[in-house]
């Protein structure tokens, strides 16, 4: 795994002994001190703690892992990566992402720099779904920099069209933070057949992997089978999962927040029922379970992610609108980049919205969900 969080490195403490699944401790009043949080808790579904005050302690400092996490400190820590374990995420990227890299790469062959190279080049950005406007600044600025530079080759104008992507799209790649809350509550959201439930399994991994406790929140209660999918991801992974045979979500995601503090756990994940955003009824109760995880935890929800299917195309654009405008997203996760994705609609996404794009996935197996980066999905683009 190679990706990375921001992160402020502390001497190790021992971990806290687990109490038993049954007797949930209650949160101690926090010291100056920073503590390290008990270890994961058991993948058996607990009883729902009993509603407490939430925990007014500062940041918890997390002790140093191969990958950064995020504090006050804005340092960046890059995680070793294994270069077999690289070449291969890379080449899964650039499969799936070919449709578009046949038709972009093939332009510059041989190409003669005028206007029939431009408008090859526009139908191939919008057919990538690239979208009208950033299909526009990109030949605007792409056309400007021939000029200014006195570009002469097809190759020059491919690398001119690179560094022009890599600026657009950087803005979207930022970290997730870890530590400055405690718990971290996450929120996500999209549609039916994103892979919603199926990213929040492997985010868990993920964020193991940085010493962090994770509980999860079956707030899916209108897909029959998505309280049992959540519940083998929490098998999987030896996490808790908190659900409730046909409950209200946001009581749901309440009770996995109290939890949490009780527990003193890291991170907590709601995950929420697919919708369209045209459900208006079932918008307005995404708005509820983000009010009420606020009554449980006054900061909370403290990630808002929207997880979105890559091959979607342009209706990814209208989901990131809808869902921004009802919850106010914090960040992004791209899936299913390995089928007939077309990639462009990131393009689109950094010209309108610019939320962050956390992860992209390319797979079905954990490892296949990683980080964004701006220069790796460009070269795959183009490659």
């Amino acid at each position: 795994m190679f990706s990375f969080f921001k992160k402020k490195p502390k001497p190790e403490v021992a971990p806290a002994p687990e109490a038993p699944a049954t007797e949930l401790p209650q949160a101690e009043p926090a010291t100056a001190a920073p503590v390290v949080v008990p270890t994961i808790a058991p993948a058996v579904a607990p009883a729902v703690a009993p509603p407490i005050a939430p925990s007014e302690a500062p940041p918890v400092e997390i002790i140093a892992t191969p990958i950064a996490v995020a504090t006050a400190e804005t340092e960046i820590v890059s995680a070793p990566v294994a270069a077999e374990q690289k070449r291969s995420w890379l080449s899964r990227l650039k499969t799936g992402l070919s449709k578009t890299s046949s038709n972009l790469s093939t332009l510059f062959v041989g190409a003669k720099i005028d206007d029939d190279l431009y408008e090859e080049l526009e139908s191939a950005l919008l057919v990538s779904d690239a979208g009208v406007d950033a299909t526009h600044f990109l030949l605007n600025a792409l056309k400007k920099k021939v000029k200014e530079e006195k570009l002469t080759e097809a190759a020059q104008v491919k690398a001119a069209l690179r560094t022009l992507l890599i600026d657009l799209l950087t803005p979207l790649q930022k970290p997730l933070v870890l530590g400055e809350h405690q718990p971290l509550v996450m929120m996500i959201a999209g549609v039916n057949g994103a892979g919603k439930t199926t990213t929040i399994g492997k985010l868990a991994k993920h964020l193991q992997a940085h010493k962090q406790s994770v509980l999860l929140a079956a707030g899916d209660t209108f897909r029959a089978a998505a309280r049992e999918q959540l519940t083998i991801w929490g098998e999987r992974n030896n996490v808790s999962v908190i659900s409730q045979e046909s409950g209200d979500p946001a009581a749901v995601a309440f009770d996995a927040v109290h939890s949490a503090q009780a527990r003193g756990t890291n991170v907590v994940m709601v995950d929420t029922a697919g919708r369209l955003p045209t459900q208006l009824h079932l918008m307005d109760e995404l708005k509820k379970i983000k009010r009420v995880i606020g009554k449980g935890m006054t900061t909370a929800p403290h990630e808002i992610l929207l997880v979105i299917d890559g091959n979607t195309g342009q209706n990814a654009l209208a989901q990131v609108k809808a869902f921004d405008d009802a919850l106010g997203l914090t960040g992004l996760v791209i899936t299913k980049l390995d089928g007939t994705a077309k990639g462009g609609v990131l393009a689109a996404i950094a010209t309108t919205r610019a939320i962050p794009v956390y992860f992209i996935g390319v797979g079905e197996q954990i490892e296949d969900l990683q980080p964004f980066n701006a220069a790796d999905f460009v070269d795959a683009l183009l490659s």
